[in-house]
């Protein structure tokens, strides 16, 4: 992450926000980042959440304030930036979803 111009999180949504493993590598970037002011200053910064129908929006939520609480730039898509899909595999019948990550990127 400190030589990355940008950075991309994503998260499936299990529990209506992020995974436990993106909670605690936010935690602990938050932590090394508030130990060393700037690390992370200016980097673009972009979030992505699977979901199978509620949380996509607190996970996104989340991953944006770590970008945002650490003075990087986030970007955003034609619409949120997240996937619908129950089973693996799913969200790649999502057209509206696909179209809108491929946007993002």
């Amino acid at each position: 992450m400190k030589e990355a111009d940008g950075i991309l999180l994503g998260s499936p949504v299990y529990c209506a926000n992020v995974s436990a493993n993106m909670q605690a590598l936010l935690e602990r970037a938050a932590v090394v980042a508030d130990m060393n002011q700037g690390l992370f200053t200016h980097k673009v910064g972009a979030a992505v959440a699977v979901v199978r129908r509620g949380g996509a929006m607190q996970a996104v939520d989340t991953m944006n304030h770590f970008f945002l609480n650490h003075e990087m730039i986030v970007v955003g898509s034609t619409y949120w930036n997240m996937g619908y899909g129950q089973m693996p595999g799913d969200v790649c019948n999502d057209e509206e979803g696909l179209a809108n990550m491929r946007n993002l990127g």
